[in-house]
């Protein structure tokens, strides 16, 4: 039987001590601040990371992996006798999957590269899913058409507190920003095709958790909900008050509300979440 190692990229939202403990191989992306770069959970942390972009002069950027750090682990693994499925961030938002795909055509060995076409929790879903088919004893061929399964049946939500980095980022004009501010107008988009797409704009807090629970109850209803993440970048008020209608609508507790990515903290901003479910 065939060793087989999981790869992904610290847009996943695990730590470094539960990437270890399943045995993850996680590739920093990298956090630019103030002409001050780090590498993304190995050299900041989310929480310090919202502490710095408060402080900021300009809105920080992230960039991809560079090919060479890819290229280093798959030769290592591959050296190692291992196989490798390497699952990462959806290419919609960023060229991490991209520089996978050449770091693999550089290495020889067994290297599958997969886009996730999600990120953050939603990613993860992919990644335990491979994880727990290794360790029952299945081929690469079988792990990545289970894959396509778990990401047609995923959901993902990213819910806009502010619309300030959203402006600074270019990401809609300033005109529409101050009306929007001027009106609280908070977006909700969905990850449909791995892309970051608007479904709905709404003016409260209560406005989000009812809309964001009636989705849930929609798509969840009649299937075996398989997991779910909730992230935020310091929204934690707004996330407790989601979680608790999530567990009073379905009764599905199995879930923690954790710190999100700066990958998708430089493009929400404060008070932003991030709310995903896998369920068929």
């Amino acid at each position: 039987m065939a060793k087989i190692k999981v790869v992904t990229d610290s847009t996943i939202d695990l730590t470094l001590e539960e990437a270890e403990k399943y045995g993850i191989e996680m590739i920093p992306l990298c956090i630019n601040i103030d002409n001050e770069t780090y590498l993304d959970r190995v050299e900041l942390t989310p929480a310090d990371f919202i502490e710095k972009m408060k402080n900021s002069k300009e809105l920080p950027k992230s960039s991809q992996p560079a090919i060479g750090s890819f290229v280093e682990v798959y030769e290592r693994l591959v050296s190692e006798g291992y196989d490798v499925i390497s699952i990462h961030m959806t290419g919609g938002m960023s060229g991490t999957v991209r520089a996978a795909e050449s770091a693999a055509q550089m290495v020889e060995g067994n290297i599958t590269v997969v886009d996730s076409m999600y990120i953050t929790k939603a990613l993860s879903f992919q990644v335990f899913e491979a994880v727990k088919m290794i360790e029952d004893g299945h081929t690469v061929e079988e792990i990545v058409t289970r894959l396509e399964e778990v990401r047609q049946n995923t959901n993902l939500f990213v819910v806009v507190d502010t619309l300030e980095n959203l402006v600074k980022g270019g990401r809609i004009g300033r005109g529409k920003g101050l009306i929007g501010s001027l009106l609280n107008i908070k977006p909700i988009a969905s990850l449909a095709d791995g892309v970051y797409t608007p479904v709905a704009k709404v003016r409260s807090h209560s406005q989000i958790v009812k809309f964001l629970t009636k989705q849930f109850e929609e798509h969840t209803e009649g299937k075996s909900i398989k997991g779910v993440g909730l992230v935020h970048a310091d929204g934690f008020g707004l996330a407790s008050k989601l979680k608790e209608s999530i567990v009073k609508a379905r009764g599905y507790t199995q879930f923690s509300i954790e710190d999100t990515t700066p990958i998708i903290s430089t493009h929400t901003g404060i008070g932003a979440i991030g709310f995903m479910y896998f369920a068929e």
